[in-house]
């Protein structure tokens, strides 16, 4: 086969005119209507590339992903919209290529071009595929998660490596895309791992980080310990190769992304994907100024580039073009991929007419889509904040959720602080960020906004646009912060105050986002940003599972419960105001009920209690309610027990029904 290739190859350097036929550029009106995507049949392949102020453009083959030299160059046709094209008569599967753009009398160093849909090994040239070629047999029936509402979610942050590179993972495939996707792998204790573990949770969604091709992961030495989150992007519309059982093959990456997606699927679990399209990994020699130089950024008004991401750059996505190259990547991934909806990293870089487009047009093909993202900037930028998609405009955004840091350090203090504590841990003046977050960040007449930690008014107009939740991959996990905080804690009261905090996420109203391992205890020895450490430190040990057995059940139980009673993800806001009442408690203590009535379903009413003190609190109703969850140990006495009177335990959560 390759000696086959290598022949064609050659014979087009010596034929060219005979063998190849470029045809006629089609003309378009505006550069936003041309389809820059290659095009592949077997009868002929179309390359495009937008670059208007280029003085020349070629494209270069090559028989594979690391050869030395090109065996063949050819120059792209220019049109007056500045789109460059090509077209080659022939079969050219499975060929690589990059593009070289001559700017300003020099040639830029050579790119597989921001549109290429599958590269060779550490993303530095392009390949044609057939993505019908790549699919899993049973593609076909493969659909989007269907959900009612977006807060009848689940989220569950993962990293593809973390999940299945311990070897108490029991995995076949540590670290690999087909890691998460296999069945029946058991922890040295018998208990189930992996994808088992996720569909024995509960949760509806995982949310990958970075799995589109990033740069900071030599995928030629895969045998030495590497690791990056991936937030350092290179070609944002093809898999990570360091993910995939061989990263030379363009399309065993992407085969093994679909047969994890298919099986997640399969357990009727959404995948959300993790995008930065606010920076790029490189900035002066990024794939973006390979194809047209300084374009796709924004600038200071020193001429230097901006950098609200912290990361050296930021994008512009106010742009035309950049604005389309988002789109349509959010749209590929969408469609060729089955992706259920994307997480938005520094979500405030980005303007609200461009996250409004995306949120249009991917609803208007997946109305279960789920959109959300990080409501702030890493630092200042150009674009003026009311033009930005941040949390405080949440409001004008369609469909979009934002995270709320409120309640996050409401619940165990400032991520910036490693001295800091909140609600669960002790302090006391934080009740009403955690009233803020049960709400999910709407307007509630019951809550005095100026003692919320971040916001002096509501942000969100419906609960589902709030993300709930206290812990994810940046900062301390939720246990290590829990012990920096609390050095004085024993690992008993640590623990309870832990399965505290994720009970008051997933009792809140918005949308519930748990980071991998946090059910557990999942813990990285204290570091606190470790983004390019050791699989010692970011891998997820399974034998905590059982150790922390008690605790897992525990988390399980309370998203059964979430899922079994609808008056805990009502659809608006008027809904929550309608329904949900704050009982006046002593300090250290949050409590509401909450009643709703679906469809012909009697009306349930639910008391949930959050009781942070060191010591025992009480509570007396008019109603009696019989005891659901009662802290970490659902055998507790008082579950099953119906009562009006009732008695908290310490740093420990109560959920009680009555039916009316």
């Amino acid at each position: 086969m390759l000696l086959n290739r290598l022949l064609v190859l050659l014979l087009s350097v010596l034929a060219f005119n005979s063998c190849m036929k470029q045809t006629s550029q089609k003309q378009f009106t505006n550069p936003e209507d041309a389809n820059l995507w290659p095009i592949y049949t077997p009868a002929s392949t179309q390359w495009k590339l937008w670059s208007p102020e280029a003085e020349q453009v070629q494209l270069l083959l090559y028989p594979d992903g690391t050869s030395n030299q090109a065996i063949a160059r050819h120059n792209l046709s220019a049109s007056e919209s500045g789109v460059w094209s090509l077209t080659l008569e022939g079969d050219w599967k499975n060929t690589y290529y990059t593009f070289q753009v001559k700017w300003e009398g020099e040639w830029l160093p050579e790119t597989p071009g921001i549109y290429a849909q599958a590269t060779g090994v550490n993303g530095e040239r392009a390949c044609i595929i057939d993505h019908n070629e790549l699919n899993p047999s049973d593609w076909s029936d493969d659909a989007w998660v269907k959900l009612e509402a977006p807060n009848k979610a689940i989220l569950y942050e993962l990293h593809v490596r973390d999940m299945t590179i311990h070897p108490s993972s029991g995995s076949k495939y540590p670290g690999k895309y087909l890691g998460l996707a296999e069945k029946r792998t058991k922890s040295p204790q018998g208990l189930a791992t992996g994808i088992d573990h996720l569909i024995e949770l509960g949760i509806t969604h995982v949310h990958l980080l970075p799995v589109f091709d990033y740069l900071s992961v030599d995928e030629e030495r895969l045998n030495e310990a590497q690791f990056n989150w991936g937030y350092d992007p290179q070609n944002y519309n093809v898999p990570e190769g360091s993910y995939s059982t061989n990263p030379h093959d363009a399309a065993v990456r992407i085969r093994e992304f679909k047969q994890m997606v298919r099986e997640l699927h399969r357990h009727g679990i959404g995948v959300v994907m993790d995008v930065v399209y606010n920076h790029t990994g490189r900035t002066e020699d990024s794939n973006f100024n390979r194809e047209y130089p300084e374009y796709y950024y924004r600038f200071e008004a020193d001429g230097r580039y901006s950098n609200a991401s912290g990361c050296g750059n930021e994008t512009a996505s106010e742009k035309p073009m950049v604005r389309k190259f988002m789109l349509e990547s959010i749209l590929y991934w969408a469609k060729e991929y089955h992706i259920d909806g994307f997480r938005f990293d520094l979500m405030g870089i980005h303007d609200i007419e461009t996250m409004n487009l995306i949120a249009d047009t991917l609803k208007a093909i997946n109305p279960s889509a789920i959109i959300y993202g990080e409501g702030w900037t890493g630092g200042s930028s150009p674009l003026a904040e009311e033009f930005r998609a941040v949390k405080k405009q949440v409001s004008r955004l369609h469909g979009i959720s934002a995270f709320s840091d409120d309640l996050r350090d409401g619940l165990k203090g400032s991520v910036f602080e490693d001295s800091s504590r909140g609600f669960v841990s002790g302090v006391f003046s934080q009740e009403e960020s955690i009233k803020f977050g049960v709400v999910g960040s709407i307007l509630h007449d019951q809550l005095l906004y100026k003692k919320v930690n971040y916001s002096d008014t509501s942000w969100a107009v419906e609960p589902w646009q709030s993300i709930a939740y206290v812990s994810c991959h940046d900062n301390h996990t939720l246990y290590d912060k829990l012990k920096v905080s609390n050095p004085n804690a024993d690992e008993e009261s640590i623990v309870q105050m832990q399965a505290l905090a994720l009970g008051i996420v997933l009792t809140s109203q918005g949308i519930p986002f748990l980071h991998a391992g946090s059910e557990f205890l999942r813990t990285k020895n204290g570091e606190h940003n470790s983004y390019n450490l050791s699989d010692a430190i970011n891998q997820i040990d399974w034998n905590r599972k059982a150790e922390y057995l008690h605790h897992f059940q525990f988390i399980k139980q309370l998203i059964q419960f979430r899922k079994e009673h609808p008056s805990l993800t009502l659809p608006n806001a008027g809904s929550v105001r309608k329904s949900l009442s704050f009982i006046d408690s002593e300090a250290g203590v949050v409590a509401y009920t909450i009643a709703s009535k679906q469809g012909n379903e009697p009306i349930k009413k639910i008391l949930v209690v959050y009781n942070a003190k060191r010591e025992t609190a009480k509570l007396k109703l008019d109603t009696k309610y019989q005891v659901a969850l009662h802290g970490l140990n659902p055998g507790t006495s008082q579950t099953g027990t119906s009562s009006n009177t009732f008695v908290i335990a310490p740093k420990s959560l109560l959920i009680a029904v009555t039916e009316k």
